[in-house]
């Protein structure tokens, strides 16, 4: 039987920020109509979420930070290398893989958020290009949650970490004999 050890991780900010997000951007991929008032809306508060979100990364708590979670070339390799080999090694906070692809789903979100909103102004109403953007940008959004979602159920089941879990309540269950990340 293994037995874990408890770290207490990510903030409620960051876990209501995280489903908030989550809620927000299947409602307006799949659920609401894309012409409709409460499409913007939800965009807008989308927008609101990620302003905020950045600025926690600047001032939050160590592990919000994104100073705490900076991917290198060399932390990346060093990623891969252990999946490669199959080393368990546990990140307290974000691996550096985790951590491009926090990068790359604001990013894109927020360019969502601009695409969908230049769409209202007077000067870019009907402009195809702004549209296309907008329509690419959520599709590459929805393959990034996919593979976002793969890496983190393949990352619980390869290291015992259970991700999921601890985005909810922001305490990750850690095997005693997981090799942790410095």
């Amino acid at each position: 039987m293994t037995t874990f050890k408890q770290y207490r991780i990510w903030d409620p900010f960051v876990r209501l920020f995280h489903w908030s997000l989550v809620a927000g951007f299947t409602a307006n991929a799949f659920l609401n109509d894309a012409e409709g008032k409460l499409h913007r809306n939800i965009g807008y508060a989308i927008a609101a979420l990620l302003v905020a979100r950045i600025l926690w990364g600047l001032i939050g708590t160590r592990s919000a930070r994104f100073a705490s979670f900076w991917p290198t070339p060399r932390s990346v390799l060093a990623q891969v290398g252990d999946m490669a080999t199959g080393r368990r090694t546990v990140h307290l906070g974000h691996t550096p893989l985790g951590a491009l692809m926090i990068f790359n789903l604001i990013a894109s979100i927020l360019a969502i958020c601009l695409t969908g909103w230049l769409m209202t102004t007077d000067a870019y109403w009907g402009v195809a290009w702004v549209e296309d953007w907008h329509e690419a940008l959520v599709t590459w959004a929805e393959i990034s949650v996919v593979l976002h979602v793969a890496a983190v159920l393949w990352e619980s089941l390869r290291t015992g970490v259970n991700l999921p879990r601890a985005m909810v309540t922001g305490t990750k269950s850690v095997p005693l004999n997981a090799k942790l990340h410095p």
